[in-house]
C-alpha cells in the first residue's frame, strides 16, 4: 500500500514564481520547533532580470481590513525574516537541508530553488478567537504566512501580480509526564453549622489530547447544614489577549449539570466524564481556537506552553484551561 504524498504549489499572477511546500503545520515541541522548508520555481523570462524572495511572517491580527482608519493598523507584526532565493546566495546543494527539498528540487528541475527558515524562541502558536455566526471580516487571531515574490530588491515595491502568500500553522504539542497530580480541596463554613462543608477534586493527569475524555473525581462530604441541591463541573477555557491589553476571556467548552444531591450528613464519591469538543461550541463568539488554513476544520486551542525566559507580551493570546466543581446549595 503506498501513501501519497500531499504537495502545497501557488504560483504568482505573472507566472515569476512558484512556490512548493511538503506541509504547512509545523510542530512546536516545547524544546524546538520543526523549521519551515520548501522550493520556488522561478521563470527566468518572467523575472526579466528581478530577483526572488520568500518571507516568512507571524502577525497578531486584533481588527479587521476595513477598520484600518486615519493610519491606525489593527494588526501588529510580531516577526518578519526575507531570504534571497534567486539569484542564490549558496550553492544550490549546500542549500537544501531537508529530503522533501531534495526531492523536490530533482523533480522541478534546474531553476528550482530551496528555502529554509527556523522559528526563533520566543514565537507563539498559531491561534484565533472565533468570532460570531453574524461577524464579518477576518478574526482576532496569531498568524503565520510564507509569502514569495520577485521584485529588483528586497526593499523595492512589491506587485500584486508578481507575489503569493501561503498560510501556515504552527501548533503546540505538550509531551505527557509522569508526575502525578495533586488533589484540589475547599472548605466552606457556615455559620449556622459546627462543621464545615468539604469539596475534594482529582484528574488523573494534567495533560489531555484532542478528543480524549476528562474523568474528574468529586469527593464531597457535607458535614454542614445545608443540603447540596446540585452538582455542576466544567471544563472552562480562559483566553488572555497579552499584545495590547490584559482582556481575559472564560468559556465553558464542556459542561455537565449532574443534578446529584448530598443533603446534611451524607456525603458523595463520583467520577464525571467531560469531552470538550470544537463540534459542541461551533459559532460561539470568542472561543479561542487553533490556526485556521482556509475553511479547514480545527480544534479547540491548545493550552499556552512558554519557554523560560520568553515575554508573555509577545504571545498574543494565552490559552489555558480550568476545571471547575460546583455545589450549589439549597436555602
Amino acid at each position: 500500500m503506498s501513501t501519497r504524498s500531499v504537495i502545497f504549489k501557488k504560483i504568482t499572477t505573472d507566472k515569476s514564481v512558484s512556490v512548493y511546500m511538503g506541509k504547512r503545520d509545523f510542530v512546536d515541541n516545547v524544546n524546538s520547533v520543526e523549521p519551515v522548508d520548501g522550493v520556488l520555481l522561478i521563470d527566468p523570462g518572467a523575472l526579466d532580470g528581478r530577483k526572488a524572495f520568500v518571507t516568512l511572517s507571524c502577525t497578531f491580527r486584533y481588527g479587521r481590513d476595513d477598520m484600518d482608519v486615519m493610519g491606525i493598523v489593527f494588526r501588529r507584526e510580531i516577526y518578519v525574516s526575507t531570504r534571497q532565493v534567486y539569484p542564490p546566495l549558496l550553492d544550490r546543494e549546500q542549500a537544501v537541508h531537508t529530503k522533501n527539498q531534495g526531492k523536490l528540487l530533482r523533480k522541478l528541475g534546474d531553476n528550482a530553488y530551496p528555502f529554509f527558515f527556523e522559528f526563533p524562541d520566543n514565537l507563539p502558536c498559531s491561534v484565533g478567537l472565533q468570532p460570531g455566526p453574524h461577524d464579518s471580516g477576518k478574526q482576532c487571531a496569531v498568524e503565520f504566512e510564507i509569502k514569495a515574490f520577485s521584485a529588483e530588491s528586497q526593499d523595492a515595491k512589491i506587485h500584486k501580480r508578481s507575489a503569493v502568500k501561503l498560510m501556515l500553522r504552527k501548533v503546540q504539542f505538550a509531551p505527557e509526564t509522569d508526575e502525578p497530580v495533586e488533589p484540589v480541596t475547599r472548605s466552606r463554613d457556615f455559620v449556622t453549622a459546627d462543621t464545615p462543608l468539604h469539596l475534594e477534586v482529582t484528574l488523573e493527569k494534567d495533560t489531555f489530547y484532542h478528543g480524549e475524555a476528562i474523568n474528574v473525581n468529586v469527593s464531597v462530604t457535607n458535614n454542614s447544614n445545608k443540603n447540596i441541591k446540585n452538582i455542576i463541573v466544567s471544563v472552562d477555557q480562559v483566553s488572555t489577549v497579552v499584545l495590547y491589553c490584559n482582556d481575559s476571556y472564560v468559556k465553558s467548552v464542556a459542561i455537565k449539570d449532574s443534578g446529584d444531591a448530598v443533603s446534611t450528613g451524607a456525603s458523595l464519591q463520583k467520577v464525571y466524564t467531560l469531552l470538550p469538543l470544537l463540534a459542541n461550541n461551533k459559532e460561539r463568539r470568542g472561543i479561542a481556537l487553533d490556526g485556521k488554513l482556509k475553511h479547514e476544520d480545527t480544534n479547540l486551542a491548545s493550552s499556552s506552553l512558554i519557554k523560560e525566559g520568553v515575554l508573555k507580551e509577545v504571545m498574543g493570546i494565552l490559552v489555558t484551561y480550568r476545571v471547575m466543581v460546583k455545589l450549589i446549595i439549597g436555602g
